[in-house]
Order: structure tokens, then sequence, then C-alpha cells
């Protein structure tokens, strides 16, 4: 990352800086000298691929811009137990002050790209692709999505105005599952005419509604693999060009069958509502004379 960082991120980089440092590091002022340099090394302390490392960079860059970082691995790389990630030298009392921010960037970040790397490892060899969902944390989804792709996923919509995906509630509120065809010609009708049109569907039923009415996205909501391969039987015997999504209920276990029934695309929300932190530490090393 560079100074020409995102206004987002930079925003939340701010925001994450002042919640933890307040009016100070309180502890780093009062027990070390102000002119106290020092090397610390960011180090792995289980195998995972990493995401973030850009931002850490950015949050110690921004408490002290004469630290200098040098990362010695990048996003998307595999990374292993006791492998140095990153060196950071400079002031001591500035390293301390940035640790627990840098560090919480990086290890919940690398966490997403290293569940989305086994998801992915899942479904490897077929023509299946794990997407993400909009189950971020929230001011996190442009960082966690990048983890995603930094892990091999994909990407699904960003937000709201990037893609139309008409869910049983949109029905519901417009009369009920019968109203697909209503729903998806309305969505041609007033969206913006590049974007795909996305339906949800809870049944067999509901999937013929949705081919018929020219979805280009169909999602399987929470069907099991049997009825999810019924499914694209009907599509490829409909002559619907359709991509088929499985939603719901999606486990790493499950991948595997999922991808052997041709399934285009694996929604899953666990890839950055569920990711457990990777463990990261950051180890000062040496003071410099």
């Amino acid at each position: 990352m560079t100074a020409s960082v995102e206004p987002d991120i930079r925003a939340l980089i701010d925001l994450a800086l002042s919640e933890d440092i307040g009016t100070g590091d309180i502890t780093s002022l009062a027990t070390i000298p102000a002119d106290r340099t020092a090397t610390a090394v960011m180090l792995a302390k289980e195998n995972g691929v990493l995401s973030g490392i850009d931002v850490a960079q950015e949050v110690f860059r921004t408490v002290d811009p004469s630290l200098e970082f040098t990362a010695l691995k990048h996003n998307g790389e595999r990374i292993n137990d006791r492998d140095d990630i990153a060196v950071v030298t400079g002031n001591a009392r500035s390293i301390l002050t940035a640790e627990r921010t840098a560090l919480n960037f990086v290890q919940r970040l690398s966490g997403v790209a290293t569940i989305t790397a086994q998801y992915a490892a899942a479904v490897a060899g077929s023509n299946t692709s794990i997407v993400d969902t909009r189950k971020t944390t929230p001011g996190m989804r442009l960082l966690q999505k990048r983890a995603v792709m930094d892990g091999g996923g994909r990407n699904h919509r960003f937000g709201l105005a990037d893609g139309v995906l008409i869910k049983d509630n949109h029905l519901a509120a417009i009369g009920g599952p019968n109203r697909i065809a209503e729903a998806v010609a309305a969505a041609r009708s007033r969206a913006p005419h590049t974007l795909k049109i996305e339906v949800e569907v809870t049944s067999l039923e509901e999937l013929h509604q949705a081919l018929a009415a020219g979805a280009d996205i169909v999602m399987l909501d929470n069907l099991d693999t049997a009825t999810m391969a019924e499914a694209i039987a009907i599509r490829d015997a409909s002559g619907s060009s359709a991509l088929l999504e499985a939603s719901g209920g999606i486990t790493l276990e499950r991948l595997p069958e999922l991808a052997a029934i041709g399934i285009d695309l694996v929604s899953a929300g666990a890839l950055t509502h569920s990711a457990p932190s990777l463990d990261i530490s950051l180890n000062i090393e040496l003071d410099v004379p």
C-alpha cells in the first residue's frame, strides 16, 4: 500500500488507531526512552495464507512515517509456523504504539484468506468457484473481500448497488414466490442493463420460474445435493445459460460433492463471518544502539 491508500481504508486505519491509542500510549511513554530505537519482527505462529500485510505497513507509517517496514511475505502467499513475515525498524515507542492495530488487521484478514484457501482447495480441479457474501464485519468489507481473493476465492457483489439479487423477502414484499417472473421483468426494465439478475429459489418449482424468466444466476438456497444435481439437469435441459449457485448449509466437508455434480458457484458467509484470526505476533528482537 502506498500514500495513495483508498479513502475508506484510510478512514478505517485512523478509526482503529484512534480507538486504541486514545490520548496516548501511556505504557510506552512511561517506560521507554524517547530516543530508543528497535527492530521488531512480525512472526507467523501457525500455517495459513497471508493478507493485509500492506494495511499493517500503513498502520506503522501512520503512527510514525519514519518507521522502516520491510515485508518479507506478501498478500496471497502461504506462510508457515515460525516464518518471519515482516521487519519494522525505528523508534521503539512508535513500533509498540502501532503493534496491536497492525496485528489486528493482518491476523483477521489472514484468517479470511486462510479459510478461503481451504474452501478453494476442496473444489480444486473442478469448474466450481468459491464466492463470498455481504456477511462482512461492518467497515471491513473491502479488506475482507480482498482477503477472499488472496485466498483463491472470488467476490460476489460488493454491495447493494453492484447487482440484482431477488431474495425471498423481496418476493414476499410483492406477493410471494409466484411473483418471480414479475420481479425479474421489473429488474430488467429498471436496473442498469449491465447488471446481472440473480434470483434466490428454495424449490425446483421456483427454479423453473426463474429460468423461464431469464435470470442470469439462480441461487439454490438450502437444497440438498441430490436436489441440486436435479436442478443442474433441469437448467441444462432448458437450454438456459444461467449459472447455478449453492448457498446455505455450506461446509468444507460438503464442497467436494458439490463440485462433483458440477455446481457453478458456492457462496459461503463463513469465509468472512466465521474465519478465526491467524496467530501472528510481533517481537522486539534487537535494540539498535
